[in-house]
């Protein structure tokens, strides 16, 4: 853990996007005046989780994308990200057209850099974390997609992973699936990318497909797969039943533990982007919250690991 987080350090990471659009219309009505992404996931919003997840992985520079109706709140949440040591910029998706148009919409931002797209209502946790995103953080050339092993393949995009831990095949949501691999929402690309999305067609369905980008990535033969095993969890919370179930997750993880999952300011203390004089005033701020309470108490009961190798996972999404 602490190579990786030198390597954080010494490598230019990829820029990142959030892409926090859509009308959120499977949660309807609680989204029909606010984005599911604005909404709790037990006892913080729910971008938190995309958000450190990208943290993590040492990417400090992130776009958010989102409707022209809710940018202004996501605006009002997070600001500039200087008070984690980070940085915002905001950017407006007027029709959701397809995963694969954050990187048309996000061109500019990009600069010909390479991109991790992580989708707002993605949870990721687990043992390990850290080090998987550091991984694909720091791969040069090619892209990285996640896979996770799931009972309801036909739901999802799945991926065929051959013994030797390559690709071999991508389809989305098949009648009779090849593995049981699901593709999450978390994407990892070279420089590449901008110009494949841009170059696509609309699929049968009127949108920009992140699947034929992924293909397109296969074609090349530089499509890497990172698969989150046993200990790793990952949640779609885009339905009332997934949304309750994630909030019951990450209540139970941290009622045991008593350690926060996918707080962005404890996850910026740990790798240094911001001082215990910030974080003491980031928990003063909140301190009539237990949120703030905890970070707080993170400045007098967890200085001795600050440092261990263990720390960072600590903060995971």
């Amino acid at each position: 853990m602490q190579r990786a987080i030198r390597l954080i350090v010494h490598v230019d990471m990829p820029k990142g996007i959030i892409l926090a659009g859509g009308a959120g219309t499977r949660l309807h009505p609680i989204t029909r005046v606010v984005s599911k992404q604005l909404l709790p996931v037990y006892d913080k919003p729910m971008v938190y989780y995309p958000l450190t997840t990208l943290m993590l992985a040492g990417v400090d520079d992130i776009l958010v994308i989102s409707t022209p109706q809710e940018l202004p709140r996501f605006r009002d949440l997070l600001a500039d990200g200087g008070q984690w040591g980070i940085s915002f910029k905001y950017a407006e998706q007027p029709v959701p057209n397809g995963l694969a148009q954050a990187f048309v919409v996000g061109r500019r931002f990009l600069a010909g850099d390479g991109a991790a797209l992580v989708l707002g209502d993605n949870i990721f946790y687990g043992q390990g974390l850290t080090d998987s995103l550091t991984r694909a953080a720091v791969r040069r050339a090619g892209a990285t997609i996640y896979g996770y092993h799931v009972k309801d393949p036909q739901r999802y995009g799945v991926a065929e992973v051959g013994e030797d831990g390559r690709v071999l095949s991508i389809e989305e949501k098949p009648r009779n699936p090849r593995s049981n691999y699901a593709v999450t929402g978390l994407y990892f690309y070279d420089g590449q990318v901008t110009d494949i999305a841009a170059a696509l067609k609309p699929s049968a369905r009127g949108e920009y497909e992140i699947t034929d980008v992924n293909l397109e990535y296969l074609r090349r033969g530089q499509l890497a797969i990172e698969i989150l095993g046993r200990g790793m969890a990952w949640l779609d919370a885009g339905t009332h039943e997934s949304l309750h179930d994630a909030a019951s997750f990450i209540e139970t993880i941290e009622r045991r533990q008593g350690l926060k999952i996918a707080c962005p300011e404890e996850v910026a203390w740990r790798r240094g982007l911001i001082d215990s004089a910030q974080l003491e005033k980031l928990g003063s701020e909140l301190r009539q919250s237990g949120y703030g309470q905890y970070l707080l108490s993170l400045l007098e009961s967890d200085k001795p690991l600050r440092a261990s190798p263990m720390s960072a996972d600590r903060g995971s999404g």
